[in-house]
């Protein structure tokens, strides 16, 4: 029996209606909202011995006071466990000092930080100046950064802040003539960040406006790059709106702009054009598209947007889960590609790669989910796409909740329909969506 469910029927606990109340008190105490595993997952985690996902193992910790790596360790028959506590973190012992919690004190050093660095942007406002600049390109920097791998809701106030901040330096025109093209550039690296989250939110008007926005400052920042990047994300835009010929424009559009560039943002819109192809069916020019990504691959040489990284950067790892995705939209499936599709998702799995991204891991565990029900296999399918439905609902973007929904299309069609697990599996996918906008009301602006 592992120590999990060991400690959790020492206190009580069996169900999962009798596990959410003390979860949800330790989410609260560490900031954290909109958490609650399924009650599938709580069983797979106390049945089945399935390791929570990241998002959850801090809530559990909290809660009962041990290590993950205990908590999942099995106790020996018959023997007392001798687990040892996490005096810092355990709800039952009290906190090695007395005062303000971890988290509580997290926040208020963040308070400070932003009320510091406001004084500093405030008072350069006369002229951007030495100490404003170093600021806002740290700001765009973390953001590009964190885009991908945190909760929209977690960000977007700080997004909106740095643009409306970039944008202000810019409308007074008090910066000297030499900073023009880089808040240029800052200014299109935010639109288009922007402009992505409106697409998660499922507000594609705005998203496409906000694009065109994003391309009018690329132009001004007189960077190529960055121009063909922004027509990427207009492709991205139409792709998840279900408009794959106007998809595939914008990413043609946007590879006729980045021939002769070194970095990797040709490579995405040839990604970007493959996908597209492959939603019409379009097997040659997804071939050839596919193929020619390869042979750049061979001589890029980062450029300023690859420096950023975050979604300005195009990785091996989204290469390879792009190309599978190419390859699921034309409902291919056998062996060989349900190892690629295996591998796009191992390319995911760790959160302290750089790359990492919590969007293209869900998005390739569906892509694999989608191969292996061509492949006839049901059961590793559901196998595949248990970890997406396990997201919280703050991490159900657009895009996820798409992918999710392809896998509930192709369940319908497969020969093992009327199968129970195909049954319940669609029935889930059904509610996935989540109930609730993925950001606070407070938020959307």
């Amino acid at each position: 029996m592992l120590f999990f469910r060991f400690e959790l029927e020492r206190r009580g606990i069996r169900c999962a209606d009798e596990f959410i109340p003390p979860y949800r008190e330790a989410a609260r105490r560490l900031g954290l909202t909109n958490v609650d595993p399924a009650p599938k997952t709580f069983e797979g985690w106390i049945y089945e011995g399935r390791k929570p996902q990241k998002i959850f193992r801090r809530v559990i910790v909290e809660m009962l006071g041990y290590s993950i790596d205990d908590l999942w360790s099995e106790v020996p028959e018959g023997a007392a466990p001798d687990f040892v506590p996490l005096v810092s973190t355990s709800p039952i012992a009290p906190h090695v000092e007395p005062g303000m919690d971890l988290n509580e004190m997290k926040r208020s050093g963040a308070m400070a930080v932003r009320r510091a660095r406001n004084y500093v942007l405030q008072s350069d406002r006369e002229r951007l100046g030495d100490n404003t600049f170093p600021l806002l390109h740290d700001q765009v920097a973390r953001l590009v950064r964190d885009y991908p791998r945190l909760p929209l809701a977690s960000i977007w106030d700080d997004l909106l802040d740095t643009q409306d901040q970039v944008i202000h330096n810019l409308e007074t025109g008090r910066h000297r003539p030499s900073q023009l093209s880089d808040l240029n550039f800052m200014a299109g690296v935010l639109a288009f960040l922007v402009a992505k989250g409106f697409n998660d939110m499922e507000d594609r008007e705005q998203a496409r406006t906000m694009s065109l926005l994003a391309g009018a400052f690329a132009k001004d920042a007189e960077y190529p790059g960055l121009m063909a990047l922004v027509h990427g994300l207009q492709s991205l835009i139409e792709y998840w709106a279900d408009r794959p010929g106007d998809a595939l424009f914008y990413a043609q559009k946007g590879t006729a702009l980045s021939v002769g560039g070194d970095g990797t943002v040709g490579m995405w819109l040839l990604g970007l054009q493959a996908r597209a192809a492959a939603v019409l069916g379009d097997e040659e020019t997804v071939r050839t598209a596919n193929r020619q990504a390869l042979d750049r691959r061979e001589n890029v040489v980062p450029d300023d947007l690859d420096r950023l990284g975050g979604l300005l950067t195009y990785s091996k790892e989204k290469q390879a889960y792009y190309s599978v995705e190419s390859e699921a939209l034309l409902k291919h499936g056998d062996a060989e590609l349900a190892v690629q599709a295996e591998l796009a998702v191992r390319g995911f799995s760790d959160p302290e790669n750089p790359y990492w991204a919590f969007g293209d891991l869900a998005g390739a565990q569906c892509n694999q989910a989608l191969v292996l029900l061509y492949s006839g296999d049901l059961d590793g399918a559901a196998h595949a796409i248990r970890p997406v439905l396990d997201l919280p609902p703050t991490y159900r973007n657009n895009g996820i909740v798409v992918s999710a929904q392809r896998v509930r299309q192709a369940l319908l069609a497969t020969d093992a329909r009327t199968a129970v697990v195909a049954r319940d599996l669609r029935e889930e996918i059904a509610v996935f969506p989540p109930r609730r906008p993925a950001l606070p009301v407070g938020t959307q602006r």
